[in-house]
């Protein structure tokens, strides 16, 4: 079974639709690979990468399309291209099926299989097959490259001792796949970033990327089937338009995204609009292959209206030919192992991605697909009856609560008892009648009684918004210390080492619990909003 991956041909294209890490592992699959030469030297990919792991490099296209089985290419092959292809072909690349009925019918004329990658269904298992979000993701990104290359300032704010420099505005229309790289993309650079989608489910996107989502105030649902956005009603367009015209004269950048599969892209940014914006502003419009989503925006052209600059390229995903090229050529590799290995591939109609890919087979344009059949639900067992719920009983106070404060307050007692005892008899009482090893172990445990109570009930009786559960132990431990080693320290006029001890575990301990409250503090400014 021999795989082939010819030169684009295309202007301006540099993809290629295999590259060496995913030929390796159509070799492993027990593909035979053939590849034009010179196909992949505009990704950065020479021949000699091809052959080390496998592939065998062939003359021409003419050789290729003659002698393979599978061709897999990135761009939709010319009608040039189409008469090389031998009867039975199965050829993998993007068609664009809705716009190239022409090229259809020579392909299924020639006798060629088509699946179009562009075709592949929305399901969660098609998802490793989805290039076109692998090449709108790339998209997204670089248009923030270009609008950064072109625009005349910094994106992140700078203060200099020439002064301060603001931050750029920048707003992204359309928070699909491409919308959201741009977003991240303008935020990573330190930009203030505004987005807009029809779709509100997106809003949780956009501000977990750290862009302000801005809304209508008129209400309707923009969420249309396989997670694109849907045409919207004439008064909601106009309310978009409105918000559009007021946010124009504060951006520096606006990056347009939206498309509507199959039919033209809708004018978003119009003439008015772009004349609002400042000088030197940059648009960035990546529907400018669908005619673009500016109302001034030629495809393949930066155009510069009242000093303007609105950015056209068509080919963003092909000027990140390295990666753009590996991603799509990974999403063609998941599809050749879903139509089986070498042994045992085919085109099987019966699988909903693959049908639902296909747009020509055995003579016949097969596209549109059918609908892909809605899952049955499954029926939801009987909730069983609701169980009375015991009424509430109120919990008073801890019964346990006054323990701790009577045992001190007992050891206090005790002690100062002790030690009146011993002021009036002379030293000869209660506490002369103790040997002094067994007097310095009640001394000492009296000590570490009173530290863990007075210890306690500081720690216990400072707000839990103010430490951590894990800081409230450290700082529990740290005060009996502290109060220890006051104690401690301050038994005796003299510098012996119990009283040396006692003072530098109370300056530990102080600043550990001072360094405790700081960090918490500093970890409570984070959840805080600027």
């Amino acid at each position: 079974m021999k795989v082939g991956i010819p030169k684009e041909i295309v202007a301006d294209e540099r993809r290629v639709a295999g590259t060496p890490k995913t030929t390796k592992k159509l070799v492993g699959m027990g593909f035979e690979v053939m590849i034009e030469a010179g196909a992949g030297r505009a990704a950065d990919y020479p021949d000699e990468a091809y052959t080390a792991v496998g592939a065998t490099i062939v003359p021409d296209a003419k050789t290729l399309y003659g002698e393979c089985d599978v061709v897999v290419k990135v761009e939709a092959p010319t009608p040039e291209e189409v008469p090389l292809m031998r009867k039975g072909l199965v050829l993998i690349s993007f068609i664009y099926p809705k716009r190239s009925a022409a090229l259809m019918d020579l392909l299924a004329a020639q006798g060629v299989t088509t699946l179009a990658m562009d075709m592949v269904p929305r399901i969660t298992r098609a998802q490793k097959l989805d290039a076109l979000s692998s090449m709108a993701n790339i998209a997204g990104y670089r248009a923030i490259v270009e609008a950064a290359n072109e625009y005349g300032s910094f994106f992140p704010s700078q203060f200099t001792a020439a002064g301060k420099v603001d931050p750029a505005k920048v707003l992204v229309i359309g928070a699909g796949v491409a919308g959201l790289a741009s977003i991240a993309a303008a935020r990573g650079l330190g930009a203030v970033v505004r987005a807009f989608d029809t779709r509100a489910a997106v809003k949780d996107e956009v501000k977990s990327l750290g862009a302000e989502f801005l809304e209508v105030e008129l209400e309707e649902e923009g969420e249309g089937k396989g997670g694109y956005a849907k045409v919207m009603s004439k008064e909601f367009i106009e309310a978009e338009m409105a918000l559009f015209r007021a946010q124009a004269p504060e951006l520096d950048v606006v990056v347009t995204t939206a498309l509507v599969p199959g039919t033209k892209a809708p004018i978003l940014w119009d003439k008015t609009m772009v004349e609002l914006m400042k000088p030197g502003s940059v648009i960035v419009d990546l529907a400018a292959s669908q005619g673009g989503n500016c109302e001034l925006t030629k495809a393949g052209e930066v155009v510069v209206h009242n000093g303007v600059k609105i950015i056209g390229y068509t080919d963003l995903a092909s000027r990140m030919a390295t990666t753009a090229s590996q991603l799509y050529a990974t999403n063609c590799v998941h599809l050749l192992d879903d139509m089986g290995k070498a042994a045992d591939f085919k085109v099987d109609l019966e699988d909903v991605v693959v049908r639902t890919s296909m747009v020509t087979h055995e003579g016949e344009v097969t596209y549109p697909p059918p609908a892909i059949p809605e899952p049955t639900p499954k029926a939801k067992p009987l909730a069983p009856p609701p169980k009375e719920k015991a009424a509430p009983v109120a919990k008073g106070p801890s019964p346990f609560r006054w323990v701790m404060p009577f045992i001190g307050l007992g050891l206090v007692a005790a002690w100062l008892v002790l030690l009146i005892l011993e002021k009036t008899q002379g030293g000869g009482g209660a506490i002369a009648a103790v040997k002094d090893p067994a007097r310095e172990f009640v001394q000492h445990l009296t000590v570490f009684i009173l530290a863990v109570f007075i210890g306690w009930q500081v720690v216990w009786n400072v707000t839990p918004a103010l430490h951590t559960p894990l800081m409230s132990v450290t700082n529990a431990i740290s005060g009996i210390i502290i109060v220890g080693g006051i104690i401690e320290g301050g038994r005796s006029g003299e510098l012996t080492a119990p009283v040396i001890l006692g003072i530098v575990a109370a300056l530990v301990a102080t600043i550990n619990i001072a360094g405790g409250f700081l960090v918490t503090q500093r970890m409570l400014k984070m959840f805080r909003k600027g």
